[in-house]
């Protein structure tokens, strides 16, 4: 691509000499167009877009600094080359600021321009690549991103990315809020009375028209955007703040009918959508599960869960976020989490009764037993009607809260426990299993698809859990046994290199060199000559 060139003087030979040394020296590489004053100048670069611009200092009616200083609002890449008949540093203090990048004092000769402008023609093809290159990227961006936003949403729905997971997708997707809330959309042929019609085959056409669907919730919202689910799509938007005022509330449903309204006319279809409220990105499940709510109990085309008080309603300063994230840890098992969210929910019922009473004692109780019932549903515990016979007196019997919370903690750390040994052991035995068919089919195909279905779980799950047993994913650990024995038989047998690659698993012995010096950094004969370089 040509450099386009701006040459901005009113004497006609000095515009004359320019065009002449740029033409004789860089003949295929510019364009070049002139103007004899300041307003000439800005008139022309605003249509001619140049990368380069020659510009006199003194001329009649716009100087040169007032031209560039208008040029430089519209085009922020420009370089400008100054020309004066005065001594520079009177302009270049008064031009610092103007990006320029050098003055030629007249008269000019030719080497001094053809140096100047091969400088520059440099910078200008730098920043082209440059922005080629930012061009392509964004557009493989564009492309990637879909995919990427519908990873973060299932990511929340299905619970199953930890926090760090969660925090890769936000970076990737460049959000940097503390708060975030669901929003489920749905389609259908007609609205009457708060239910859409025919929603199966009103989904199956939304699939068609999906990236405009997609554009027009971003671009009103800025949320993560999921697939479409049968007639669903859930959207996940950013908030800086987690308190939410009615009027924000109202603004939020006047702005998501609008953009309702936008869809029916652009799509034809009908719409309704359901809003959660503002929650931490840890707890946004529970957002959406009140936007699903609220999209099925919704009589309008938009409803906020507040406006139905969906989901259970607490006193002002009950701890939520203390009580989630307490039986969160006791879901997974994490019994120091526990233990601390256990001391923080005592804290506060400690500072929210005058000494110790029965309320108190009874939502410890709710608590125990609603922690032993997680433990009991993922068997973890045998569940025997005898067991708690004790729970009521002992609870009664308990006078201060430092012995309530100490036999809270007890309880809530047992429960605690039995599901991390219960999370443990089956992580154990699928892995076990899953060593004793790689040792027997050592030299078989042992693809993670194919022991993943011998031990009946999923091919992610099983890598998953090798993971966490072995401390590497499930090829490296497989392919560490394989290299192990071909070592073993280079050392120790007189069989050839072919019969070893068969035996260790491979079918091809290119490859399986590559494999094996990548591995301990030589290769199998030159391990067996005694170049044993990991050793």
């Amino acid at each position: 691509m040509m450099a386009k060139i701006l040459i901005c003087d009113d004497e006609g030979i000095v515009q004359e000499s320019l065009k002449f040394i740029i033409r004789k020296g860089f003949e295929n590489e510019c364009e070049i167009e002139s103007a004899k004053n300041g307003r000439a100048a800005i008139e022309l670069a605003e249509a001619f877009r140049p990368d380069i611009i020659f510009m006199d200092i003194q001329m009649p009616g716009i100087n040169g600094i007032e031209a560039m200083k208008e040029i430089r609002r519209e085009n922020k890449n420009v370089i400008f080359i100054v020309i004066t008949a005065y001594d520079k540093f009177e302009y270049s203090q008064r031009s610092i600021d103007l990006g320029v990048m050098s003055y030629l004092t007249k008269p000019i000769g030719k080497d001094t321009v053809t140096e100047v402008l091969r400088k520059a023609l440099v910078r200008v093809k730098e920043r082209k690549a440059k922005a080629k290159y930012d061009l392509e990227v964004k557009e493989k961006m564009e492309a990637v991103i879909p995919i990427i936003e519908s990873g973060f949403v299932y990511s929340v729905l299905l619970e199953e990315a930890g926090e760090e997971e969660q925090t890769i997708y936000r970076g990737l997707l460049d959000i940097e809020t503390a708060y975030g809330y669901a929003m489920v959309l749905e389609c259908g042929d007609e609205l009457r009375k708060g239910v859409l019609a025919n929603t199966v085959g009103s989904g199956i056409r939304l699939q068609k028209h999906y990236m405009i669907f997609r554009e027009i919730i971003k671009e009103t919202t800025g949320g993560a955007v999921g697939a479409l689910m049968a007639n669903k799509v859930i959207v996940l938007v950013p908030c800086e703040n987690k308190e939410e005022s009615y009027d924000e509330r109202v603004q939020k449903i006047d702005t998501i009918r609008a953009v309702l309204r936008k869809l029916e006319q652009q799509i034809e279809m009908k719409f309704k959508a359901g809003i959660g409220l503002v929650k931490p990105w840890s707890t946004v499940i529970e957002s959406y599960k009140e936007s699903l709510e609220a999209v099925r109990q919704g009589v309008g085309k938009v409803t906020h869960a507040k406006d139905l008080s969906v989901g259970c309603i607490y006193e002002g300063n009950y701890p939520i976020e203390v009580e989630k994230e307490l039986f969160a840890a006791v879901s997974r098992g994490d019994e120091q989490r526990m233990r601390k969210m256990c001391v923080a929910f005592m804290e506060w019922m400690r500072g929210s009764t005058e000494g110790l009473n029965n309320v108190a004692r009874l939502k410890v109780m709710e608590f125990v037993l609603f922690a032993e019932r997680t433990a009991y549903l993922q068997g973890a515990m045998v569940y025997r009607l005898e067991a708690r016979s004790g729970y009521l007196d002992m609870i009664i019997s308990l006078q201060t809260y430092e012995e309530l919370k100490v036999w809270f903690i007890e309880k809530m750390s047992a429960a605690c426990r039995h599901v991390s040994m219960k999370q443990q052991e089956k992580t154990d035995n699928v892995v076990e299993k899953a060593v004793v068919y790689i040792k027997e089919h050592f030299s078989g195909d042992l693809s993670l698809e194919t022991v993943a279905q011998h031990v009946n779980i999923s091919p992610y799950y099983l890598s998953k859990l090798f993971k966490e047993a072995e401390g590497v994913n499930y090829i490296e650990y497989v392919t560490k046994l394989r290299i192990e024995y071909a070592k073993q038989k280079l050392g120790n047998s007189g069989k050839s290199i072919k019969e070893i690659c068969h035996e260790s698993g491979y079918s091809d012995p290119n490859y399986f060199s590559r494999i094996f010096k990548k591995w301990t950094g030589v290769t199998p004969t030159e391990y067996r000559e005694g170049g044993r370089a990991d050793e």
